[in-house]
């Protein structure tokens, strides 16, 4: 994949119009669900969430989409890295909370869950600091 070589205004226009996107009403009511709320410990509590009957399943297809899309938008070389590093906590910290189960859920069922955010982190020196520091405080405990 393309990645872009120099930051320009094109990525501030780009993060500002994400970070728009995420003040939508229905978004934030979401986000704040799925960041309180969704903390698997199992593999079983990742595929329940995808279920339709699960309470959190509209929060979490709308928040780990949402962020899928982003980290996309980085793989393809329409935004920095680095800069989408700085910017994209939320998506690196619901990564880090499903990160111990991603294999498993790829090999149930969901062969492209969260290949965009893994990635950013791959290639962003800046997101794989960030969701180093993020597991510390938001990694399962068992």
């Amino acid at each position: 994949m393309p990645i872009k070589q120099n930051p320009d205004s094109t990525d501030a226009d780009v993060i500002l119009k994400l970070y728009d996107l995420r003040r939508e009403a229905v978004m934030r009511q979401s986000r704040d669900r799925l960041m309180r709320e969704f903390n698997p410990k199992s593999l079983a509590d990742v595929e329940a969430v995808g279920k339709a009957d699960h309470p959190l399943n509209v929060a979490y297809r709308m928040v780990s989409s949402y962020w899928e899309m982003a980290a996309g938008f980085v793989k393809h070389g329409i935004v920095h890295p680095e800069v989408f590093g700085e910017n994209c906590a939320e998506g690196l910290i619901l990564f880090v909370k499903v990160q111990p189960f991603v294999a498993k859920l790829r090999e149930s069922g969901s062969p492209l869950a969260f290949r965009n955010i893994e990635w950013v982190i791959e290639h962003s020196a800046e997101a794989r600091k960030r969701f180093e520091l993020y597991q510390a405080r938001f990694r399962p405990q068992k």
